[in-house]
């Protein structure tokens, strides 16, 4: 009787560690969308709050940086743990500092687009809306990946982050020749390029959050390329040609629970970070 409380008591601190993550992770979200809509919304009074509301998460975000990191040193405390969980706790160390640098660059942009409201005639290059959008989908797709343990999702976030950086590259360029015509545009053509970087940042981080759910599920380190996640399938094997660790893994790939994940993680649960019912690009 003993031994099955001892093992609950286990299951239910590494369930918590997960849940921190996952909690993290929405706040996370939540000040990026908001500092996202209110970056390319510039002249509607709905948004004209939302870098206020950013600046307000940074310091939750920051708080649960630390409560995660304790919880996963208390783990590691008690020296008892299956390969699954040793490679949680890593991972975990590791994804909050990605997830409190992507809050920190939510900040900057709010910053960013405080100042380009007071800025007469800056317009909206024509590429941030569809770049903010990919990001978007980028950070809640690694979201998705770490409440349901899904490797799929985790490698799509892989494969968009050459579209981020090209995204960044071509508004760079239009904005970089319209600064050469008009003097007027370089004080907001270089808010828009910051802005465009910190978006880059965000969207690197997000690689580095899906490459570290990988190692976790799977115990494959994918960093720099190092292993391709598409393997041929052979007949009669699931999505990832190999018999999965996690059952749940595979059965949500075509769920309308990770479909739902993927446009907005919001919906999963709104009692975690309010949502952020704003205009979308």
């Amino acid at each position: 009787m003993a031994s099955t409380t001892a093992g609950l008591s286990e299951a239910v601190l590494y369930d918590a560690l997960v849940n921190y993550l996952v909690s993290m992770a929405r706040t996370v979200e939540g000040a990026m969308n908001r500092a996202l809509d209110a970056l390319t919304s510039l002249d509607s009074a709905r948004t004209s709050e939302l870098p206020g509301e950013v600046f307000l998460l940074e310091p939750r975000i920051n708080e649960m940086e630390i409560v995660i990191d304790e919880h996963a040193i208390r783990l590691l405390r008690r020296g008892s743990f299956s390969d699954d969980e040793m490679r949680l706790i890593v991972a975990a160390l590791k994804i909050t500092n990605d997830l409190e640098r992507i809050g920190d660059l939510a900040v900057n942009l709010a910053q960013g687009a405080v100042s380009l409201r007071e800025m007469p005639g800056a317009r909206i290059p024509e590429e941030l809306a569809p770049m903010a959008v990919a990001v978007r989908a980028m950070v809640s797709k690694s979201l998705g990946a770490l409440i349901f343990r899904n490797v799929e999702m985790a490698t799509q976030v892989l494969e968009s982050d050459d579209v981020v950086d090209q995204y960044r590259d071509r508004i760079f360029e239009n904005l970089l020749a319209s600064m050469n015509q008009q003097a007027t545009l370089i004080s907001p053509g270089m808010q828009f390029i910051l802005a465009t970087r910190h978006l880059e940042r965000i969207a690197d981080h997000a690689t580095n959050i899906a490459e570290d759910i990988i190692f976790w599920v799977r115990g494959l380190d994918v960093r720099h390329g190092r292993l391709a996640m598409r393997p041929e399938r052979p007949e009669g094997q699931g999505d990832s040609g190999m018999a999965s660790e996690n059952p749940v893994e595979h059965s949500v790939v075509a769920s309308p629970e990770a479909a739902a994940v993927i446009e907005n993680s919001h919906g999963l649960d709104d009692g975690v970070t309010p949502a952020c019912d704003t205009e979308r690009a």
